[in-house]
């Protein structure tokens, strides 16, 4: 049988969500914890991967185990056991066939700036002081919807077979001493929200006009776009599947 489980974690102290050797990875304590308590080795599958310090408010993995599962009582159990940067929110049965990454229709993030000093955010926010123009980075943020090929702020040599994604939404907002950018597409190329809101701040900062964002785009040359935002700021928030992949 398969199951999604759902979770959040803080990113500060992990080297991204994948298994990878010789580094402490969100997977990898997940996997120990369900291999642990289930009694059989768990391999768990994410709908996507964060890199080092990114954090998530809601991330999906899928797992497979034979019996049937009490979801209340492994959701206790496992957060029990585990670390207190990663919490289990639910268990749930999937179709046999259903794919945390390839099964997701729409995956959302937001990037935390403070600008001002917190002490209770600095490890999970970037903090920006200078005067930003929210009004036209909003605009600027409104351009990524017009286009689909995002090759300019993809990490450079990744390996990937397109550089196509749809965003559905991307906008600013300002909550008393916070700008929260929110950002939602089908699908994300490796580092491409940090290297758009690195953008976006040299839109605020009047490094670079409208018309320069279209010329950037249009270039499909990640050289040409601006240097990637702190990974701490990036939050993973929301990912979509359709009805059809649960049982029952």
């Amino acid at each position: 049988m398969r199951y999604f489980i759902e979770f959040s974690y803080n990113g500060t102290d992990y080297h991204g969500w994948q298994v990878q050797p010789n580094a402490v990875t969100v997977q990898s304590v997940l996997d120990n914890a369900l291999t642990v308590l289930l009694k059989i080795p768990v391999n768990t599958m994410g709908a996507g991967r964060t890199d080092t310090g990114v954090h998530a408010t809601k991330m999906v993995a899928h797992f497979d185990y034979d019996l049937v599962i009490d979801a209340v009582d492994l959701v206790y159990k496992l957060n029990s056991f585990l670390p207190k940067t990663i919490a289990v929110h639910n268990i749930r049965s999937v179709k046999a066939d259903a794919h945390a990454r390839f099964d997701a229709t729409q995956r959302t993030y937001y990037y935390k700036i403070a600008t001002s000093k917190d002490v209770f955010s600095f490890a999970t926010a970037f903090y920006y002081t200078k005067n930003l123009d929210l009004n036209l980075m909003n605009k600027a943020s409104n351009i990524l919807l017009d286009y689909s090929d995002f090759k300019c702020f993809s990490r450079a040599h990744s390996d990937v077979k397109t550089h196509i994604c749809t965003i559905y939404e991307a906008h600013w907002t300002k909550n008393e001493s916070e700008l929260i950018f929110k950002i939602s597409a089908d699908r994300f190329l490796r580092n491409m929200v940090r290297a758009i809101v690195g953008t976006l701040l040299d839109v605020g900062n009047h490094k670079i006009s409208l018309s320069d964002l279209h010329k950037i785009i249009q270039s499909k040359d990640r050289s040409n776009a601006g240097a990637s935002a702190p990974a701490k700021g990036l939050y993973l928030s929301e990912i979509v599947y359709p009805d059809s992949v649960y049982d029952g």
